[in-house]
């Protein structure tokens, strides 16, 4: 029996990247219409969130490194760091790192949902950057 409670067990390292469900609204806004001011965001959001919510996702979405703002006097706008396509690559590259010794499976599982379309460029891709990786 394993006496350690709940309180002893290690958290995981948390993903200063991770966004939650509200950051990921805003971060789309962002990304689909930069720059942006928190005005810009709100009237693209559902429903009407608070000027200072939206203000304060923004402040955390720079401290995470995912949106930097243009102060100038009257304004701020704000511009996403990294792209959206960067930030998915990220996420995938974080599920390959959570299967552990497994990576190499969880790899063929995510391959085998790949639509035809998606295997063409994962295919192209391979064959245009083969020769490259060989001469490593």
């Amino acid at each position: 029996m394993n006496d350690r409670s709940p309180q002893q067990l290690p958290s995981p390292t948390p993903d200063p990247m991770r966004l939650g469900a509200l950051e990921q609204q805003v971060m789309d806004v962002v990304w689909d219409k930069h720059p942006v001011a928190i005005r810009d965001i709100i009237d693209a959001l559902p429903g009407e969130p608070a000027y200072t919510t939206i203000a304060t996702v923004l402040r955390n979405l720079e401290r995470k490194e995912m949106v930097r703002p243009k102060r100038r006097p009257g304004s701020v706008r704000y511009r996403p760091v990294r792209d959206r396509e960067e930030y998915a690559a990220h996420l995938m590259q974080r599920a390959l790192n959570t299967a552990g010794t497994n990576r190499e499976s969880s790899m063929l599982h995510f391959v085998e949902t790949l639509s035809p379309d998606d295997i063409d460029v994962l295919r192209r891709y391979l064959a245009e950057n083969a020769e490259g990786r060989s001469e490593d």
